[in-house]
């Protein structure tokens, strides 16, 4: 299920490409994550053929290790989000 499915599941009228947004402006502002790691977070692919036949990594492990991070940011913030309509 994609996250505008899985959003649309849930009820909400909402564009999920805000989240994805927040997502890696945070790893580049407040993280020391490789542009590489957090574009696999965000499933996107290498579009250069060239540069995509060597690079086979899915940065596994430092996805798992990012995600935690920022479900620990985002869980801080948590109470302070205001519910608007």
């Amino acid at each position: 299920m994609t996250a505008p499915e899985f959003a649309e599941a849930l009820g909400f009228d909402v564009d999920v490409h805000g989240f994805r947004t927040s997502f890696k402006t945070w790893t580049q502002e407040r993280t020391n994550t490789l542009r590489d790691v957090s574009e696999a977070a965000l499933a996107h692919t290498v579009k250069d053929k060239a540069e995509a036949a060597y690079a086979r990594s899915d940065f596994f492990e430092n996805r798992r290790k990012l995600m935690e991070i920022w479900a620990r940011h985002a869980n801080e913030k948590a109470p302070s989000i205001v519910r608007v309509g």
